[in-house]
């Protein structure tokens, strides 16, 4: 006898399709990283299912025996039919005959697909299931919708979230009721949604100009600094580094997308110059064409930056390929050129043995963790010790009668050496071409 589970809102059960080109350790990696996209959004995960297949291209994604296997377990609600694609056809099916590896009948009331679904192809799941179906993009734009908090990331994200839902809009019961009815001259219901949404894309698109705009304004003025750009996976521990190395209160859970909104902090303890560290979007497989092009902006921040830290969890066995995700996006946005260093994070996660190996096989990387104050230490003196390689040591001669000039200089530049004269101070600073260029224009008019 087969136990019912009790009815509970947003229990999913996850579909992963096996393909030649997508298998193996792959798919298992791609499936529970899904898992955890899902609870991120507060489904809870009750079981997953999976298939091979040629081509996730095919009508019905599935064949129709597995498709009555996961019926039974979403409790047989929909209307499992067949179509001239299917290959898995079995008209004397049996439902108390299939498997259900041990998963209850009408456990799920929610099914995500580990690929991306066409329109047609959800709607023909949603019909054969009878309950609600998500593809990988549409829970990862419903994370980045739920994380969004600046008025640019909630643009950016609303914009991405159009472009997946346009495709997918469909005719309600009412709309011949409303042609009848003349409204919006004659168009149907499905017709006016349409067109709603890209009314919306426009307007969004054009408050995403106007914001963008600010964004460069404040990237300019930024731009006298060194700036470094944390980039890596989701989850890396980012924002837990970015906590560590400026002291600042950084939002940071064990949740994929915990953070979204790019953070700009100054690198404490405070150096002088300052130099800037900016928490950018963490990257994930799969990441929907629209948000990469969405968060091309974010993404500036990481193509500006003087110095680029690629954040990894090493304790994770996949972060090799998480890493491949890493540059592939940073490529497909333009950012070429930059000083990296990849950034061995959760090292203390890792057995001696484990930590000995990776030195071996990243002998330019940093073995940290962002728990350890002397790690900590360490990153920041490599920062500073970069950003002082970009800095030009000059010696300037400051009046005494020049009020102000030198503690303009303590706030914007390193000071080497001081020598007090006569009638001067004598300075040996460190500091950037345009400081420089500032203060020897202030002290012309002196």
């Amino acid at each position: 006898m087969q136990l019912t589970a009790k009815p509970s809102l947003n229990n999913a059960l996850l579909i992963s399709v096996r393909t030649p080109e997508f298998k193996g350790a792959e798919a298992e990696e791609s499936l529970a990283e899904l898992a955890r996209l899902v609870t991120t959004l507060g489904f809870k995960v009750v079981g997953t299912q999976s298939q091979n297949q040629s081509s996730t291209k095919r009508v019905n994604v599935l064949g129709l025996g597995k498709l009555a296997e996961i019926a039974q377990l979403t409790g047989n609600k929909g209307i499992i039919e067949a179509t001239d694609n299917d290959d898995e056809l079995d008209y004397d099916l049996d439902f108390n005959d299939i498997p259900s590896v041990n998963l209850p009948i009408a456990c799920a009331d929610i099914v995500v697909f580990d690929c991306d679904l066409s329109p047609s192809q959800m709607r023909n799941v949603e019909n054969q299931l009878g309950v609600e179906v998500f593809d990988r993009t549409g829970v990862i734009i419903e994370i980045f919708s739920r994380h969004a908090r600046t008025k640019t990331a909630k643009l950016q994200v609303e914009i991405a979230r159009l472009n997946y839902v346009a495709p997918r809009l469909r005719e309600t019961s009412t709309g011949d009721k409303e042609h009848q009815m003349g409204k919006g001259a004659g168009e149907t219901t499905l017709e006016l949604n349409r067109r709603n949404v890209r009314d919306q894309l426009a307007e969004l698109k054009r408050q995403l100009v106007s914001v963008q705009e600010e964004m460069k304004g404040r990237r300019t003025q930024r731009s006298e600094h060194f700036c470094v750009a944390l980039v890596g996976y989701t989850n890396a521990g980012k924002s837990s580094m970015m906590r560590a190395i400026t002291g600042s209160e950084v939002e940071g859970e064990n949740k994929l997308f915990a953070t979204l909104d790019t953070t700009v902090r100054a690198l404490f303890p405070v150096t002088h110059p300052r130099i800037l560290v900016s928490d950018t979007v963490g990257f994930i497989k799969k990441l929907p064409h629209d948000l990469v092009a969405s968060f091309h902006s974010t993404l500036a921040e990481a193509h500006d930056a003087s110095l680029l830290l690629y954040v990894v969890d090493a304790s994770d066995p996949s972060f090799r390929k998480q890493l491949e995700v890493v540059n592939e996006v940073l490529e497909e946005v333009g950012v070429e050129g930059s000083k990296k260093l990849l950034i061995l994070n959760k090292s203390d996660q890792l057995s001696v043995e484990q930590q000995a190996q990776l030195i071996i096989e990243y002998p330019d990387a940093m073995l940290t963790s962002a728990r350890d104050p002397k790690d900590v230490a360490k990153l920041h003196e490599y920062i500073v010790g970069i950003a002082e390689q970009e800095m030009i040591e000059e010696q300037v001669i400051i009046p005494y009668t020049a009020k102000g000039i030198v503690g303009e200089i303590r706030n914007t530049m390193s000071v080497i050496n001081e020598e007090y004269e006569y009638d001067h101070i004598k300075l040996t600073v460190r500091s950037s071409a345009i400081d420089l260029a500032r203060l020897k224009k202030s002290m012309q008019n002196i």
